[in-house]
């Protein structure tokens, strides 16, 4: 954590951190995802909280491409009110409560050659923990990203049992230290400034981007939606139409549920 630095020049470094120490694990992550994308599977992905944001960011928008299946719960991840009706305690409340993960995962029919990611700074409430431990009891493989410094000083659910970092079969180091937050202010013992979003978001498209290389290499990445400034108007009408279109196509399979 750092002291009396801006918080732009901390999260630089944390950066830094994550593209030296994680390069092997996201190499690892994106052959993973390009097995599954390039064999006609999906990448779910699933995060609670704050953690919505980089599962959000893989699809659907621009330089971003079908085969990766974004599962977000309002109930967990609606912020906005903060008090009241919908308010944080609700949603941190929510993601606490175990066996709620079996239902999220019983609308899905998940095919062999799927893939979970799964994001949890703190890697302890149950919701993340269980979801990713029932999608290895379905059969998936499960990338976990998480910080380990958080996950390791803080308390996981009892109902859990254990914490998102034991559940994966790879796991992806955010590297943000304990108290998520930065930046440290003299006198003051209430760090400011987090950085978990930031890393998982990086995390997030350096898979996306390795995962692009793979699937070009073979000849078999889909459509990417991309802006009418770069390829023209009516080359990115029909990119977005064709990327909605084959997601469309996968995730039918996977909406049709347990059964």
């Amino acid at each position: 954590m750092s002291r009396q630095v801006g918080w732009t020049r901390a999260a630089i470094e944390l950066l830094e951190k994550l593209d030296r120490t994680q390069g092997a694990a996201l190499d690892h992550a994106a052959a993973i995802c390009a097995e599954a994308i390039g064999g006609g599977g999906l990448v779910h992905l699933f995060g609670t909280g704050h953690s919505r944001i980089p599962v959000e960011e893989m699809f659907p928008r621009y330089g971003s491409y079908p085969g990766f299946n974004p599962i977000v719960e309002l109930s967990m991840t609606f912020h906005t009110q903060v008090v009241g009706a919908n308010g944080q305690r609700q949603a941190m409340a929510i993601e606490r409560t175990p066996g709620l993960a079996e239902v999220i995962l019983s609308n899905f029919r998940f095919g062999p050659q799927d893939v979970m990611i799964v994001f949890s700074a703190g890697g302890e409430t149950a919701v993340p923990i269980e979801m990713a431990r029932g999608a290895r009891a379905r059969g998936l493989r499960v990338i976990a990203v998480t910080s380990l410094a958080q996950s390791t000083t803080g308390d996981s659910d009892t109902a859990a049992g254990d914490r998102l970092a034991y559940e994966g079969d790879l796991v992806i180091d955010l590297c943000t230290p304990h108290a998520d937050a930065l930046v440290a202010i003299d006198g003051i013992d209430t760090p400011v400034g987090p950085g978990s979003t930031l890393a998982a978001v990086a995390i997030a498209n350096s898979i996306k981007v390795r995962t692009a290389q793979l699937l070009a290499e073979r000849g078999a990445l889909p459509p990417t939606i991309t802006r009418a400034s770069v390829v023209g108007a009516e080359r990115s009408r029909s990119l977005f139409d064709a990327a909605y279109q084959e997601h469309a196509r996968r995730i039918a399979r996977a909406l049709a549920g347990e059964g």
